[in-house]
């Protein structure tokens, strides 16, 4: 599904509700825009298990954006995912949590922005979109689904722009893959496994969930390395903001550059990993002299980057045959 929206504003002509106590109060007297650039680091080298390389092949949805005050949490950690989080991040589609935005910002005043971009055809490459922030509405948040996956994705929950009465100018913050807590598959390839009952919004690392298959599992690994990046920088003002809805292999699908070059130097040792043993076959030898039975297994994974290399794939040993006649 094609998502195409350029920046809406909500709650205009409403009296804006008290901000909670406990929040930093934004004292900025000017609204601010910036542009927000998303870097896919998906890579087979960073994360060679599994890696989707077809049907589909590694690739990032649309990013849905929303610039809100801090009474709204377009999703949280160790929080239940909603049913819009959940339609996106199980499939992609938007409607739903478009629709739980509208009304979040209809019913409590608490958003006021909501942007897209074109999703990323790749695991690595860039999109960019802008949005404005008021001293109001000073927090962004945002959701890219990891396609393919069961249900998982990155994002930012509620990152405040604004510093006392300052914007800030400039900041890159590494992302990380979520689990939303709906699906229970574990590869990026699973079936639909619905979760009942659901889980909470968890974040996925080197070694959670604790399970083999698990595509992000890497025992040896003691932090997975970022999967995407995300860089907001404050720029100048101009009399409207319009999301970029280009064809994503085009202008907006910016070019390659240093960074993600670099990137290319992360190689995640992945260890081989092979199958229990079969059991012991039968013992082959004559009558009256020793013989030798065997047993077997198979490689699961084939080791990568400099990983620990496969065992031995069979067994032997001494043994004397029965029903000898």
């Amino acid at each position: 599904m094609t998502l195409a929206l350029t920046l809406s504003f909500l709650g205009q002509g409403v009296h804006p509700m008290p901000v909670p106590s406990s929040a930093p109060i934004c004292t900025a007297s000017e609204s601010a825009q910036y542009s927000i650039t998303f870097t896919g680091k998906w890579t087979q080298a960073a994360f060679p298990k599994q890696y989707p390389v077809y049907r589909p092949p590694a690739q990032w949805s649309n990013l849905i954006g929303v610039t809100h005050s801090s009474d709204y949490h377009m999703w949280q950690r160790n929080g239940f995912a909603s049913n819009g989080v959940r339609e996106f991040t199980e499939k992609g589609e938007a409607w739903t949590i478009m629709k739980e935005v509208e009304e979040a910002g209809e019913r409590i005043q608490s958003v006021y922005g909501v942007f897209s971009t074109p999703a990323v055809v790749g695991g690595t490459g860039q999109m960019r979109s802008e949005f404005e922030v008021f001293s109001r509405h000073s927090y962004l948040s945002f959701i890219v689904r990891i396609v393919p996956s069961p249900d998982w994705f990155v994002g930012v929950d509620s990152f405040d722009l604004c510093q006392g009465d300052q914007w800030k100018e400039s900041v890159s913050l590494e992302l990380f893959p979520y689990d939303a807590g709906t699906d229970s598959g574990f590869t990026f390839s699973s079936p639909n496994f619905e979760t009942i009952p659901q889980d909470k919004v968890t974040q996925i690392t080197s070694s959670f969930p604790r399970h083999p298959a698990n595509s992000f599992y890497y025992p040896r690994l003691k932090h997975l390395p970022p999967i995407a990046k995300v860089t907001l920088t404050k720029i100048k003002k101009t009399n409207q903001i319009i999301s970029l809805l280009l064809d994503p292999t085009q202008s907006n699908q910016l070019p390659t550059g240093n960074e993600i070059e670099e990137d290319k130097l992360i190689n995640t040792p992945l260890d081989c990993e092979v199958s229990v043993w079969s059991p012991w076959g039968l013992c082959k030898g004559k009558c009256g002299d020793s013989g030798t039975r065997y047993r077997t297994r198979y490689i699961l994974m084939q080791p990568a980057n400099h990983g620990a290399a496969c065992p031995q794939l069979e067994e032997q040993k001494k043994c004397f045959p029965d029903n000898c006649l």
